[in-house]
């Protein structure tokens, strides 16, 4: 990795690519509980990932830590693969995926509101 760690938060990555976020099943029933009632905040349109729709997830999950995303598209696979670059390039971890909704999450850097059961 080039640069290090420092060279990651000052690009606005806030998890180093070497580091993965794992949760227990009781840490992801417990943030599948929470996102029962939130709204979908992103949507994935026709032109699918692109480095805008990036740049606004980063800021969503810094701000909530926990949202869920609509992903549009006929096909599974496409949808599936879609989901599967959003959690690598965000650095986040798959929550739940309901038909069309992904719900992701990843901690704030900063003055994180969500503070998971141990184990």
């Amino acid at each position: 990795m080039v640069g290090g760690h420092d060279t990651l938060i000052a690009l606005g990555n806030p998890v180093p690519a070497c580091m993965s976020i794992s949760l227990t099943p009781s840490q992801n029933r417990f943030l599948r509980g929470l996102a029962h009632d939130l709204k979908p905040l992103l949507q994935i349109g026709g032109k699918g990932v692109t480095p805008a729709f990036l740049a606004e997830l980063d800021e969503v999950l810094e701000r909530h830590e926990l949202v869920k995303v609509k992903v549009g598209g006929d096909d599974r696979e496409a949808r599936d693969a879609s989901i599967a670059s959003l959690v690598e390039q965000s650095h986040s971890v798959l929550v739940q995926r309901i038909g069309h909704t992904a719900i992701l999450y990843r901690p704030a850097k900063e003055d994180r509101q969500i503070v998971l059961p141990r184990g």
